[in-house]
């Protein structure tokens, strides 16, 4: 008798194969038959009308220190998520010595805000090498699978110290000690090793990462490295501002590696064909066999803007900046003045203010024409006559004052300001770059951003948005997209074992009610450590997601149980 039985969904098998109806049995953490009519079950699932599909492995979180703490790892795990892979953009917290904790902790909160005094309060620190903290990962029961990534910045402090956070250039002997822990760390288990090389990324004094400028020795030593480990990726997030050197030396890493390279690539605004220079670039290396790879996005990188996130437009102006230290009740309320009002409203974004923030976000001083009310349903590919700029021309208003009576009308008000990804006002950029064949599905983002950005309901967006309900250009078929979040992601990342609903492979499945999958607006709660906050995504449609065999979620509600692990590279 089998444990469970799925009986008579629409199997999307993660494959890119075409849908089949039938069930599905699982016996254990396996799966056992796919497709026909299974025998009897301890426990069987009607499925009829939903779709069954792997479980999505989402290779872009940032939840390297709420993993140490939280067994659940919401929103992600309430967006069918079973996988999913933190340590990205070169920021984490391992290796780590006591003296440089609380550098890491500000660097974490600078370049993902997540606030420092929930950083504080939740990690433990019973760890200091990159092994170490795989340990600590694996002792916390948890409910969905999990894998790290060894990040750069922590690499560098531990073998530099001070000269690290200064960027001053690393010696060979401490280049040496970095590719001798790189190494130490991926036989241990790390999964990967990523780096950031971005202006975008700051601490919150405004500071660069330390390895903003490293040289190209350093990052090819740490790829040397890998390759004799023989396991793990090698991502980074850079500026690209010498195009022919970045590829030069990332070339070299996959040459001599024998590795998967990536980088992060979206949409900028201010240079409309550099995705294009850059995926040109990808083809070339991939044309001499070289494994280089891009991750993108399944929609913009956006920020979310409220009067209880991180930032709003107006909280650039000096006159707002003081409200913003009282609580919140008593801040709303003198907003609503007339004469705080006319004050806001009568000032221009603070260069002061203006000079600390990453250089693309700063455009939510004065781009109302990129600037969206959120809504109760969230539209990530609004059309222009939605915008705040449109909308307060047909008022006959300021773009600044429809702004600001919005977002003071009501309670959890947000409107939404694409970052990247929005160039044209539409995502057929965005389409092409997630159909390219020598992209990744990746940016979610979960556990970071807490303040400003939620972008943890991804995969819930490219099964409603780009599979059922686009309008502005083609969708995507429910086959391929289904492949990009599972098997795509999980063969990437060396996950042989799940991605994919065949015999014998994990029993991680999500049961989806495809046509009543509806994304919520997001929200801020308050309940990370010390009361920290964070924006949240809930979602309706997922009828059950199934880890390891076991369910987690039953209609939204979370099961209790725990069949989570920590996912080892192996060679």
């Amino acid at each position: 008798m089998h444990d469970i039985v799925i009986r008579g969904g629409t199997i999307v098998d993660g494959t890119g194969a075409p849908a089949i109806q039938g069930d599905l049995a699982l016996e254990g953490d396996k799966i056992v038959q796919v497709g026909g009519k299974a025998g009897p079950a301890k426990r069987e699932i009607k499925a009829d009308g939903r779709l069954v599909t792997p479980g999505w492995v989402d290779v872009h979180t940032h939840y390297d220190g709420q993993a140490t703490w939280d067994p659940v790892l919401a929103p992600s795990s309430w967006h069918g998520a079973t996988t999913i892979v933190f340590g990205n953009c070169g920021v984490g917290f391992a290796p780590a010595r006591p003296q440089h904790q609380k550098a890491l902790i500000e660097l974490m909160e600078g370049v993902e805000d997540i606030p420092g005094i929930v950083l504080s309060e939740g990690l433990k620190w019973d760890w200091e090498s990159f092994p170490d903290y795989l340990d600590a990962l694996e002792r916390l029961p948890r409910t969905i699978d999990i894998g790290a990534q060894l990040a750069h910045h922590p690499l560098r402090v531990y073998a530099m110290g001070e000269r690290a956070i200064a960027r001053e250039h690393a010696t060979a002997e401490d280049i040496q000690t970095m590719a001798r822990l790189a190494e130490e760390a991926l036989v241990a288990g790390a999964v990967g090793f990523t780096t950031s090389r971005t202006d975008q990324h700051k601490t919150l004094a405004g500071d660069l990462v330390p390895g903003r400028y490293a040289e190209h020795e350093e990052l090819i030593a740490i790829g040397k490295a890998m390759g004799r480990a023989g396991r793990g990726t090698f991502g980074m997030l850079s500026d690209f501002e010498d195009e022919a050197a970045e590829f030069g030396w990332m070339r070299q890493v996959a040459k001599e590696s024998g590795r998967p390279v990536w980088f992060l690539l979206t949409d900028r605004s201010y240079d409309p064909e550099r995705w294009r220079r850059l995926m040109d670039g990808v083809a070339a290396a991939r044309a001499e066999n070289l494994p280089m790879f891009a991750q993108v996005a399944g929609r913009p990188v956006g920020l979310t803007l409220g009067l209880n996130t991180s930032l709003n437009p107006f909280g650039l102006r000096e006159g707002y900046a003081e409200l913003a230290k009282l609580p919140p009740a008593e801040m709303m309320a003198k907003l609503r003045t007339p004469e705080v009002r006319r004050l806001i409203l009568s000032q221009e974004a603070s260069p002061r203010l203006l000079e600390v923030l990453p250089p693309l976000s700063r455009q939510i001083a004065t781009r109302w024409d990129r600037m969206y009310p959120l809504g109760d349903t969230p539209d990530y590919e609004p059309p222009p006559e939605r915008s705040i700029a449109a909308l307060a021309a047909r008022e006959g208003v300021t773009a600044a004052e429809y702004c600001y009576d919005y977002l003071v009308g009501g309670d959890n008000r947000m409107v939404y300001f694409p970052v990247t990804n929005y160039v044209h006002g539409d995502l057929e950029v965005v389409r092409e770059l997630i159909e390219h064949p020598h992209t990744i599905l990746g940016l979610s983002d979960g556990g970071a951003h807490c303040g400003v950005i939620c972008d943890a309901s991804l995969n819930t967006t490219m099964l409603a948005h780009w599979v059922r309900d686009r309008t502005r250009g083609p969708r995507l078929p429910l086959e391929f997209v289904v492949r990009q979040m599972t098997s795509g992601t999980a063969d990437f990342y060396g996950f042989k074992d799940r991605g994919r609903l065949q015999p014998g492979k994990k029993a991680d499945v999500n049961i989806i009610d495809f046509n009543g999958l509806h994304l919520h607006s997001p929200k801020m709660i308050f309940d990370l450590p010390a009361g920290g906050r964070r924006l949240v995504q809930q979602v309706d449609g997922y009828d059950m997601t199934i880890c390891s065999g076991t369910p987690i979620f039953e209609k939204g509600e979370e099961t209790g149980a725990r069949p989570g692990k920590l996912v080892r590279s192996t060679a």
